[in-house]
C-alpha cells in the first residue's frame, strides 16, 4: 500500500482528504506497517452502492433472522413492539456510524488507529482487545450457522454423508472457516467484490421466502399474538430494554466502520450508503425470520426458529442445495466483513512489526475455533452442555453493548469536539510521538461507565444503567472525556504538512 523512502514522514493535503507519504522515521517504528497504514487517496474507490451492498450483505445473516424471536421470547415485547424496536435501534446506531466512519474517509485510517487519539498509541489496544475478542465470538458463532450449511448441502449431494451427524457439521465448520479467511487475507476488493455481488442475490432470495411462507400464515393471526410480559408492566420498560439490545446486535461496527470507510471515496457516499444500507435490510429480514417462524408447522410440522435447519427440513432435495448455496454465501458475507476484518487490524495494533494481515487473520481464526471449541466438542459427542447458542448471544446483546458504548462516545468526541477533525497522521503512528503511550483522559473516560455498569450487575443497584447500557455508557463516556480535556487540555505537535494538491 506504502512506500517508505530515506525522507521524513509527511501527510499530504488532497482536497478535503490526506494521506501519508512515509519515510525512513515510519518504517523504523513499532506501531506501523503497511496493512493498517493510510489508504491512499486513490485507493478510496467504493461508492455508495459499494457501502449499501457491505451493509446489505452483513445484516443478512442466520442472527438477524432470529432477532424477532429474541425480542419476543427474551424481552417480553409483541411481534410489532419487536420488529419497531429493530427499525428503531437501526436508525438509532446509524448515528454513531456515520459519524465514526468519517475519520476513516477523511484520513485513510483503520479504527486502532483512529483510537490511538483518544487512548494514545498504546493505551488503544485495551478498547482494541475488547472489540476483537467480541468479533471472535461472533465469527465463532457465524461459522458454526454456516458449518451446519455445508453439512446439510454435502447430505444432498454425497450418499452416507448425513450419517456423520455432528461429526459432518463439524467438518463444515472448518471448511467454512478456511473459506473465510482465504477472502479476507485477499484483501479489501476481495470483500468488495463479494458483497457486491451477493446484495442483490440475497435481497432476492428473502423477498422470495416471504412470498413463499406468506399464503401459510395469517398476518391479522401474528401481529395479535400478546407480548409475552406481566400484564401490569410498563410497556416502555420492555421496550426501551430491547432497543438497547438491537443497538448492541451493531455496536460493534458503529467503532470499527473506520476499518471499510477507509476504502470509501468521499463522506456522502459513506453516509447516503449505509442509510440505504441497513435499516430497511434489518427490519425486512428480521420480519421474513418472524413470518418464516409462524409458517413453519405449516411449512414442516413443526416450530423451528432456525432457517438452515428449517430449510434443511424441506422434502426437495434440489431446492435444499440451492438454499444452502444461498445461506452460505450470506453468511460468508456477514463474517468475513464483520466479524474478521475487525480483530485482524485489532490484532496488528498490538504489534505491527511482527503481525500483519495474514498473521491477524489467522490469530482471529485461531481464538474463534477456541471460543466455540465447546460446542465443536459437543457434536462430536464428547461433552454434554446445556448452553445454547442462541441463548449465548441474545445474553451478549445487552451485556457487551455495555461494553462498548463509552468507547463509542469517546472517539465521538474526541474527533469532532476536542480534535475538531483534525489528526496528525505521522503522529498517530511514530514511537515517540504526540500520541504515544497512554492517553489518561480517554482511560478514565472509558472505565467509569465501565465500573458503573459491574456495580450495577454485581450489587442490582443502578440497574437502569445497566439496562440501558449502550446509551449511558456513550453518553457518560463522551462527557467525562470532554469535561478531562477542557480541564487539563494538552494538543498535538504539527508535523510536517507539505503543499496542498488540488
Amino acid at each position: 500500500m506504502t512506500h517508505a523512502t530515506n525522507q521524513p514522514s509527511t501527510m499530504l493535503k488532497m482536497g478535503e482528504f490526506y494521506e501519508l507519504s512515509p519515510g525512513s522515521d515510519l518504517e523504523q517504528s513499532q506501531h506501523y506497517n503497511a496493512d493498517i497504514a493510510p489508504t491512499r487517496v486513490q485507493e478510496r474507490n467504493w461508492n455508495l452502492w459499494n457501502v449499501a451492498a457491505l451493509w446489505v450483505g452483513m445484516a443478512i445473516c442466520v442472527p438477524t433472522y432470529t432477532l424477532g424471536g429474541v425480542l419476543t421470547a427474551y424481552f417480553g415485547l409483541s411481534v410489532m413492539e419487536a420488529l419497531m424496536a429493530i427499525l428503531i435501534a437501526n436508525i438509532i446506531v446509524l448515528i454513531p456510524l456515520t459519524l465514526n466512519a468519517f475519520p476513516g474517509t477523511k484520513f485513510g485510517v483503520p479504527f486502532p488507529v483512529v483510537l490511538r487519539s483518544s487512548f494514545g498509541v498504546l493505551g488503544s489496544n485495551i478498547p482494541c482487545l475488547i472489540r476483537a475478542l467480541v468479533a471472535c465470538g461472533w465469527f465463532g458463532i457465524q461459522t458454526l450457522f454456516g458449518g451446519l450449511a455445508i453439512h446439510i448441502l454435502l447430505s444432498n449431494i454425497l450418499p452416507g454423508w448425513e450419517s456423520l451427524g455432528g461429526t459432518g457439521e463439524v467438518i463444515g465448520f472448518f471448511l467454512f472457516l478456511a473459506l473465510n479467511l482465504y477472502i479476507v487475507i485477499r484483501g479489501a476488493e476481495s470483500i468488495k467484490l463479494m458483497e457486491t455481488l451477493a446484495a442483490p442475490l440475497l435481497l432476492g432470495v428473502g423477498i422470495g421466502l416471504m412470498l413463499w411462507a406468506s399464503p401459510k400464515i395469517s398476518y391479522e393471526a401474528l401481529l395479535a399474538i400478546p407480548a409475552n410480559r406481566p400484564e401490569e408492566a410498563s410497556f416502555w420498560g420492555y421496550f426501551f430494554a430491547g432497543v438497547t439490545a438491537m443497538v448492541g446486535f451493531w455496536a460493534t461496527l458503529s467503532l470499527n466502520i473506520p476499518d471499510f470507510s477507509r476504502y470509501v471515496r468521499s463522506q456522502k457516499d459513506q453516509i447516503i450508503g449505509q442509510t440505504i444500507g441497513l435499516p430497511l435490510t434489518m427490519f425486512f429480514f428480521a420480519a421474513l425470520g418472524v413470518v418464516m417462524t409462524a409458517a413453519s408447522p405449516a411449512l414442516v410440522g413443526e416450530t423451528i426458529s432456525d432457517p438452515v435447519t428449517l430449510i434443511g427440513k424441506i422434502d426437495s432435495p434440489v431446492w435444499v442445495v440451492i438454499a444452502m448455496l444461498i445461506i452460505i454465501v450470506a453468511t460468508l458475507s456477514t463474517n468475513t466483513a464483520a466479524n474478521i476484518v475487525s480483530p485482524t487490524n485489532d490484532f496488528q495494533n498490538i504489534a505491527p512489526r511482527k503481525i500483519n494481515q495474514t498473521r491477524g487473520v489467522l490469530l482471529t481464526g485461531l481464538i474463534g475455533i477456541l471460543l466455540m471449541g465447546w460446542e465443536l466438542l459437543k457434536k462430536l459427542g464428547m461433552i454434554e452442555s446445556d448452553v445454547s447458542v442462541e441463548a449465548m448471544y441474545s445474553g451478549w446483546l445487552l451485556g457487551y453493548s455495555s461494553l462498548l458504548g463509552p468507547i463509542a462516545g469517546i472517539m465521538i468526541t474526541d474527533y469532532f469536539v476536542v480534535r475538531r477533525q483534525q489528526f496528525e497522521l505521522v503522529e498517530l503512528y511514530s514511537t515517540h510521538g504526540a500520541y504515544s503511550g497512554f492517553n489518561r483522559h480517554g482511560l478514565t473516560a472509558f472505565f467509569v461507565p465501565v465500573t458503573l455498569t459491574l456495580f450495577a450487575l454485581l450489587t442490582g443497584e443502578l440497574n437502569w444503567f445497566y439496562q440501558y447500557g449502550w446509551f449511558t455508557g456513550s453518553l457518560l463516556g463522551g462527557l467525562i472525556y470532554w469535561l478531562s480535556t477542557r480541564t487539563v487540555p494538552y494538543s498535538v505537535e504539527r508535523s510536517q504538512l507539505v503543499a496542498e494538491n488540488p
